[in-house]
C-alpha cells in the first residue's frame, strides 16, 4: 500500500535511531555489525543536516529510482549510536537521473569514509521493490540476532521449509505477521554480487530473509519500526526453538491444526501449515 504523505526526515532518522538502539539491546548489532537504510521516493531537503556533498558511483544501475534519496549507515558505525549522533553515522544519497551515480551528503561530523559495504544488497532490494510497487518509503534492516543466527549454522535450519515449520509454531503473532514465512539463503560471501542477487530474489516473496551463518534482513513498505518488528518476531521464534532444543524437544508448539485455525480466524493466507 502506498504511503499517502512524504515522511518527515526527522521522523525517519528518529526511527532509525530507535531501531539501532533496539537491535543493539537484542544483541543483534554488536560492535559495528548490522546496517540500516531507508529509500524515500519524495526527497526531503537534507542539506541543513548533511551539508557536505560529493558524487559517488552506485553499485548498480537504478534509473527507476532517479530523484529518490537513500538514508544509510556508514561503514564501521555502531547502530546504537544513531539515536544520539545521527549525522555522525548516516549518509544521504540522492540518485542522479542517469541511475549510475548519486550525490552523497554527509555532515562535517561524519565518522566514516564510505557507506556500509552491504550497500549493494540494500540498494538492489529498494530498487526491485520500488520499481514494481507505488510506494513512497521502503526500509531495509540487516542485523545478526543471536538465536536466529545460531540456528542458521545448523544444517537442518538452512532448509527453508524446515525452518519455517519449526519457528512459526511458537506464537500466534508469528504466523499472523509473517504468513509468507521466512526466506532462507545459504551462506554467500558477504557483499558479493551473488549475495545481492539471491537476496533480491528471496525478498520478492518474503519480508524477512536469513543469510545463513551471517544474519537476517527485513524490509518494510510501512516504516522503519515495522521492519524492526519483523526482526523481533523472527528472533523471538528462534529463541523459543533454541529453548526447546536445549530442553530436549519437550514441546511440539502450536499444532498445524491450531495454526490453521488461527490463520482462518484472522483471514490470513498462509501455506506453511
Amino acid at each position: 500500500m502506498a504511503v499517502s504523505v512524504s515522511p518527515d526526515l526527522n521522523s525517519v532518522i528518529r526511527q532509525l535511531g530507535l531501531a539501532g538502539r533496539r537491535l543493539s539491546d537484542l544483541g543483534a548489532a554488536e560492535g559495528a555489525s548490522g546496517n540500516v537504510s531507508v529509500c524515500l521516493r519524495e526527497p526531503p531537503d537534507v542539506s541543513p543536516m548533511f551539508s557536505r556533498m560529493h558524487t559517488v558511483e552506485l553499485p548498480l544501475s537504478v534509473q527507476e529510482l532517479a530523484g529518490a534519496v537513500l538514508i544509510i549507515t556508514g561503514s564501521g558505525c555502531r547502530l546504537r549510536e544513531i539515536m544520539d549522533e545521527p549525522v555522525a553515522n548516516l549518509a544521504c544519497i540522492a540518485v542522479e537521473e542517469d541511475g549510475h551515480t548519486g550525490r552523497m551528503f554527509t555532515s562535517p561530523d561524519c565518522r566514516f569514509t564510505r557507506v556500509t559495504s552491504e550497500f549493494n544488497s540494500h540498494l538492489a532490494v529498494h530498487h526491485d521493490r520500488m520499481q514494481l510497487h507505488d510506494i513512497r518509503l521502503h526500509t531495509v534492516l540487516h542485523a545478526q540476532p543471536l538465536y536466529l543466527t545460531f540456528l542458521s549454522h545448523i544444517p537442518l535450519y538452512q532448509d527453508e521449509r524446515y525452518l519455517n515449520a519449526h519457528l512459526l509454531r511458537w506464537q500466534p503473532e508469528t504466523i499472523l505477521n509473517m504468513p509468507e514465512g521466512i526466506g532462507v539463503l545459504p551462506f554467500i560471501l558477504p557483499d558479493s554480487p551473488a549475495q545481492m542477487t539471491g537476496t533480491v530474489e528471496s525478498m520478492r516473496d518474503h519480508r524477512v530473509v536469513v543469510w545463513s551463518r551471517h544474519g537476517i534482513l527485513a524490509r518494510s513498505d510501512d516504516s522503519v519500526l515495522h521492519a524492526l518488528d519483523l526482526i523481533e518476531y523472527a528472533e523471538t521464534a528462534a529463541r523459543y526453538e533454541y529453548l526447546n532444543l536445549a530442553a530436549g524437544h519437550l514441546s511440539e508448539g502450536l499444532s498445524p491444526e491450531e495454526l490453521r485455525a488461527i490463520s482462518d480466524a484472522w483471514n490470513v493466507r498462509q501455506n506453511i501449515f
